[in-house]
């Protein structure tokens, strides 16, 4: 199996167009058509973890964040990025890294904090826009049917957990085939009138290559008529942040337990408690501070992320309770999320769990 193999899965999770602006998911090391020997997760793609790797066989390095976030110029060991790339090259190790796309998707990073807590009911925080399209599509009604049936298992016309959605509507087509055409219907040098299905159908953005591809290759026209329309709307499981609630109102130090007993915890840095029950729980891996007012506006009573800083605490406002469990305690479990991923594509191929705590906090208790 080629590491490009592995790659095609991973971004069927979590699309690169869904990371944000500022990051650089993707393959960092190494090159796509290298059989792959062995893979290893984690969460940081530190050079112990390299040394890792090429000691059990691994040439492949999936982790959650970049070694490389911006621009490297020189190459010559002096910081601890420029050194693990290093070992990474001459190793010929790849390191392929899934980090806010995988954020972005509600079965990714913060699921399996929701899975710790046992939430239910569970949506995005807040939704990413500009991510959707609209294609539409003119062809003869006797065709329709299978153009929908190639953009559906192109994987078009998904909505939510809705599948093969679209509209379609009747009307008439005209058009005057030239002297260099083969017309499919109609003669050349005169007007022709066809009643034709116009087929409407959105889809992610990241799809559209392979959506026209695939309609072209089924669509009887020499010359396919179709439009793709950027969309304002959001998909729907597709953002920051999630939201979910507990099965039943618990305490808000009851809650505080059970994420120092779910998330191995030494400490738990918290806004005061309201003194309220709590149910509706919004949670964001890693460093998510900057979704607290959105939180709260959507009414939940805690929010659970990390790396919140000082002056950030007061943005709780009283109106929930805002707990900081750390950045790398919290998305701990998305070393799991990838193994368990994985091995369900690749059930016969060594996937493997880092040994390494690649944890840079230390806390003297």
């Amino acid at each position: 199996m080629k590491i490009e193999e592995v790659i095609r899965q991973l971004e069927q999770l979590a699309p690169p167009s869904y990371q944000e602006s500022y990051d650089n998911a993707g393959l960092l090391t190494g090159n796509p058509g290298w059989e792959c020997t062995g893979i290893l997760c984690t969460l940081d793609s530190t050079e112990p973890v390299i040394l890792e790797a090429i000691a059990r066989g691994c040439n492949l390095v999936v982790a959650h964040h970049p070694i490389v976030f911006s621009g490297i110029k020189k190459l010559t060991g002096r910081t601890y990025v420029e050194q693990t790339v290093i070992t990474a090259i001459k190793n010929e190790i790849a390191i392929y890294a899934i980090h806010t796309n995988l954020d972005n998707v509600i079965k990714g990073v913060n699921s399996r904090i929701a899975d710790q807590l046992g939430l239910i009911k569970r949506r995005t925080l807040v939704e990413k826009s500009n991510n959707l399209l609209k294609l539409v599509v003119f062809a003869p009604v006797a065709n329709a049917e299978t153009i929908k049936s190639a953009l559906f298992n192109a994987g078009g016309g998904v909505i939510s957990n809705y599948s093969e959605c679209s509209f379609t509507t009747i009307g008439t087509g005209t058009f005057k085939a030239g002297d260099e055409t083969n017309p499919y219907v109609g003669e050349k040098g005169r007007r022709h009138e066809e009643r034709e299905s116009k087929i409407e159908i959105i889809f992610p953005a990241y799809l559209q290559h392979q959506l026209v591809k695939a309609m072209i290759a089924v669509h009887p026209y020499e010359e396919v008529a179709y439009d793709i329309y950027p969309l304002q709307n959001s998909l729907i499981d597709v953002g920051i942040g999630l939201m979910g609630e507990l099965p039943k109102p618990m305490e808000e130090t009851d809650l505080l337990n059970l994420l120092k007993a779910k998330f191995n915890l030494q400490v738990i840095r918290h806004t005061p408690l309201t003194g309220k029950m709590v149910t509706k729980i919004a949670v964001c891996g890693g460093a998510g501070s900057f979704l607290t007012k959105h939180a709260i506006a959507a009414r939940a009573d805690v929010y659970i992320t990390g790396d919140v800083k000082y002056h950030e605490f007061f943005d709780a406002e009283d109106k929930l309770l805002l707990a900081d469990i750390g950045h790398w305690e919290s998305e701990q479990f998305t070393i799991d999320l990838l193994i368990d991923f994985l091995v369900a594509n690749f059930p016969t191929f060594a996937v493997q769990k880092s040994k390494v705590i690649t944890n840079p906090v230390n806390y003297f208790m």
